[in-house]
């Protein structure tokens, strides 16, 4: 199961409303839904909450060392509780996928995010789960920087927190480590394309030059 959840996002008000915080609102609705209340523990570098869930401890953690000593917080909690890198999510804000979409995945690269590239280096492993919330990329890699530390627009708002909502949803498989029905819940799937209508036996058909066959239409 997951023992350790931790959003990503960087402390102060200058900095609550903007993308890279994503991870941070995820969490707050997160210990709100699980009863608990995130308080400062400057021994872990962050705000910490312990959720009782089916008599097993869940712990939820923000870092307040900004984005790029995030490790700080998730690795200090992870030793302390004896917590192991595959019972730790960490959800965090996305540029590969766009507002609206967010992904469950476990392991791989930090694709230069600089929460992940910490925790990547405090854990010693980068075989922790993933929630990635879609945040759109703004085109020009050179935009990032300034991208992140944003507000979102209104209507990007709305996706980001549907998204977000279905995670939210999915927060009792998470901790279960029921993964395959949490993915199930998060990912969004492209609808299929229309097929063409099929016309019912004994309609005109089409004939050579564009005219139908069958009788002229009577209607005015």
């Amino acid at each position: 199961m997951i023992r350790l959840i931790a959003g990503l996002g960087n402390p102060g008000p200058d900095y609550e409303q903007t993308r890279h915080n994503a991870g941070f609102w995820w969490v707050d609705e997160a210990s709100r839904l699980l009863g608990t209340n995130l308080q400062m523990e400057r021994s872990h570098f962050g705000k910490v909450a312990r959720a009782n869930v089916r008599g097993q401890s869940v712990w939820l953690v923000e870092p307040q060392t900004f984005m790029n000593r995030s490790g700080q917080a998730v690795a200090s909690v992870a030793r302390f509780y004896k917590i192991a890198p595959e019972e730790v999510l960490v959800v965090h804000d996305e540029l590969d996928l766009p507002p609206g979409e967010a992904k469950l995945k476990k392991g791989g690269g930090h694709a230069g995010h600089n929460g992940l590239r910490d925790i990547h280096a405090q854990l010693g492993s980068p075989d922790y789960w993933r929630l990635r919330i879609g945040i759109g990329h703004p085109g020009n890699r050179n935009e990032v920087a300034n991208w992140v530390l944003k507000k979102p627009s209104p209507d990007d708002r709305i996706a980001i927190l549907q998204a977000m909502d279905r995670g939210l949803k999915a927060l009792p498989q998470l901790i279960e480590g029921d993964m395959d029905k949490a993915t199930a819940l998060i990912h969004t799937s492209k609808p299929p394309r229309p097929k063409p209508p099929r016309l019912p036996k004994g309609d005109a058909q089409p004939a050579a030059g564009g005219e139908t066959s069958g009788p002229a239409d009577a209607s005015d």
